[in-house]
C-alpha cells in the first residue's frame, strides 16, 4: 500500500510538473538532489538519519507548493515538485525514513 502511495506521489507530481513552462533537463538533474541529506551520515546514524528524514518527508515539499503558488513563483513550484517527485520514487522502491540505528533501517524495510 505505501509503495502504491509512493507511486501516486509520483505520478501526480510529474504531471504538474509537465502543467509547468519548465524543462525536464532540469527535472532531471535535480532528481537526485534530496540524496545529498546522507551526507549527514558522515558525522554519525542518529544525525545522518534526522538529516535524511528532513530532506525525505513530504511536509517541507508540500509546503513550498502551497507558499510558491500563494506568492506565485513558479519555479519553487517546480522544485517542491521534482522533490515530492523523488520521494514518491524513494517510497515506490521501498526507501522509508531512516531509523538513527543503521542507514539500512527504514519505516517501510530493511533495505
Amino acid at each position: 500500500m505505501l509503495r502504491l502511495e509512493g507511486a501516486l506521489v509520483l505520478g501526480l507530481s510529474c504531471y504538474g510538473y509537465g502543467l509547468l513552462p519548465m524543462s525536464w533537463w532540469v527535472f532531471g538533474l535535480l532528481f537526485l538532489a534530496p540524496d545529498l541529506s546522507m551526507l549527514g551520515y558522515l558525522a554519525s546514524p542518529r544525525v545522518g538519519a534526522a538529516v535524511y528524514n528532513a530532506g525525505h518527508t513530504l511536509l517541507a515539499p508540500v509546503l513550498l507548493v502551497l507558499l510558491a503558488y500563494r506568492l506565485n513563483h513558479p519555479a519553487w513550484v517546480s522544485l517542491a515538485l521534482i522533490w515530492l517527485a523523488h520521494i514518491g520514487s524513494d517510497r515506490l522502491l521501498g526507501y522509508g525514513l531512516k531509523y538513527p540505528t543503521f542507514f539500512k533501517d527504514t519505516h517501510l524495510q530493511r533495505v
